[in-house]
């Protein structure tokens, strides 16, 4: 923010830099140079759902924000309106119970004072067990509320470079533009930066028909370390042809341009329609792996992979997939041992621009070697609308942080929030992959609760009352984000 702009901001609303320390006509010019040496401004890049979240709760703090939002100055693939936090896929946000890993976390950000959930709670519909939203009052509502905030200066403008000083937010999400994202492989590392997402279905390892898979890996090699779900030629026979006959996602136009770049990495449906043989030498592969139950290998054979420490999170290997969710279901399901799984992740292949958050960022959303710039929304690996939510109300509380001198938070692992901001910050490098919420990266509850909805209930449960007391702690309010704005 420029110093005539602060200035400006400062004579409307003095009360916004230091409300505890002054007095009714207490301050006068003077007072404005004071506030010019020590209030800094953050930069907050890109308008989703994610930034708009960071700049409310940056200004919020009494830190004063620029936001840039390259709409309409240059237009988007996938979005189709100028509006902040605008939607580009479904209207829900997901489920409302608390005893469901969305629910859960859109309670805990109610609980912190979050403006996009209190906006989306507003402007709900019906939609049985889910927070969905009238998609065109919401966006304008939520740009009304942000773009008048008295400390945010809303700038239509395409950032190309990331800023070399100053408190950064780089919010962009998954389809963040050719020089910008330039910019931050130039600043992280090729490497670290992927353009393309596909990913395999993720399931929870409890959920797994023990009876029916068998750990091993292939040829013995090494310790037991994937979950092996055999076929016998009929079984095969017919995935096979669920497979083929599957109904895909459609693909946006920008992914049509771009499908060539998913070669490398094709689709297990795509696969398939290449021949009956096809998977067989190929993901579903099954030499070297002897059932324990024939002394034999397998027709053919899916192999799942450990995600997580815990091992209660489990990859299907080469299931990256262009199939609709619920047609991934119904086929994945045919696989023996997966009659019943629960799947926390289902398949994705689309243009999706994502770090190694894992090797890049800190549980506060700074980056390691660049802590004055921080990083929220799908861009770091989370994926869903209040995952993004979680990141940038936690890196805007953060930035404002910083700028007034103060220790950035990480939020307690034992909630949703923590969990996920955990996963993105700790997660192996090496395989990982953008992640919804899910229980299962929350730590278990000792002595383990065997019954599941019991076991629910006790994560919602410390969840909360984790939330609360670190919204104690710190001083956070926990009065609705509405009352906020007005």
């Amino acid at each position: 923010m420029d110093r005539l702009c602060l200035l400006k901001v400062f004579v409307n609303n003095p009360k916004k830099f230091f409300p505890a320390a002054m007095g009714a006509g207490e301050w006068h010019t003077g007072g404005v140079v004071a506030v010019l040496a020590v209030v800094e401004a953050v930069r907050v890049i890109g308008g989703g759902i994610a930034g708009a979240e960071a700049a409310w709760q940056c200004a919020h703090a009494g830190v004063p924000v620029v936001l840039s939002e390259m709409r309409p100055v240059r237009k988007s693939p996938a979005h189709h309106t100028d509006h902040l936090g605008e939607l580009v896929c479904s209207n829900s946000f997901g489920a409302m119970a608390t005893d469901r890993a969305p629910g859960l976390l859109k309670e805990e950000l109610r609980r912190l004072g979050s403006l996009v959930i209190a906006v989306a709670d507003t402007h709900a519909v019906p939609a049985g067990g889910a927070l969905a939203v009238d998609r065109a009052v919401y966006t304008r509502d939520l740009s009304e509320r942000v773009a008048n905030h008295p400390l945010i200066a809303l700038r239509r403008e395409e950032v190309t470079a990331i800023p070399e000083a100053g408190i950064v937010i780089f919010a962009t999400g998954p389809l963040t533009s050719e020089p910008l994202a330039a910019s931050l492989q130039a600043l992280t590392g090729l490497e670290y930066l992927s353009f393309f997402d596909a990913a395999s279905p993720i399931v929870e390892g409890e959920s797994l028909d023990t009876d029916k898979v068998f750990l091993a890996s292939r040829y013995d090699r090494g310790e037991a370390a994937y979950y092996n779900c055999p076929m016998n030629e009929a079984q095969y026979r017919a995935f096979w042809e669920a497979l083929v006959a599957a109904e895909q996602a459609e693909l946006k136009e920008f992914e049509h341009e771009e499908r060539k770049y998913f070669e490398a990495c094709l689709p297990v449906e795509e696969l398939a329609r290449r021949g009956f043989e096809t998977l067989r030498y190929g993901p579903l592969k099954p030499v070297g792996l002897t059932d324990p139950r024939t002394g034999r290998w397998p027709f053919a054979c899916v192999q799942l992979r450990q995600e997580d420490k815990a091992g209660r999170l489990w990859n299907l290997v080469g299931f990256q997939t262009n199939l609709k969710w619920g047609e991934q279901k119904r086929v994945f399901q045919m696989i023996p041992g997966l009659e019943s799984a629960e799947f926390v992740r289902l398949g994705v292949m689309h243009r999706n621009t994502f770090l190694c958050s894992p090797h890049l960022l800190a549980p506060t959303l700074q980056f390691h070697t660049h802590p004055r710039l921080l990083a929220c929304g799908q861009i770091t690996g989370t994926e869903g609308y209040t995952a993004a939510v979680t990141g940038g109300w936690l890196a805007g509380t953060n930035a404002a942080r910083l700028a007034q001198g103060r220790k950035p938070l990480v939020l307690p692992p034992e909630t949703m929030a923590g969990a996920l901001v955990g996963y993105v910050s700790h997660g192996d490098p090496k395989t990982f992959q953008p992640m919804p919420p899910n229980f299962a990266l929350l730590p278990e509850i000792a002595p383990r609760i065997r019954h599941k909805q019991q076991r629910y209930w006790a994560y919602r449960d410390r969840a909360l009352a984790a939330i609360d007391t670190f919204g104690r702690t710190h001083g956070l309010s926990a009065a609705p984000a509405l009352a906020r704005a007005n």
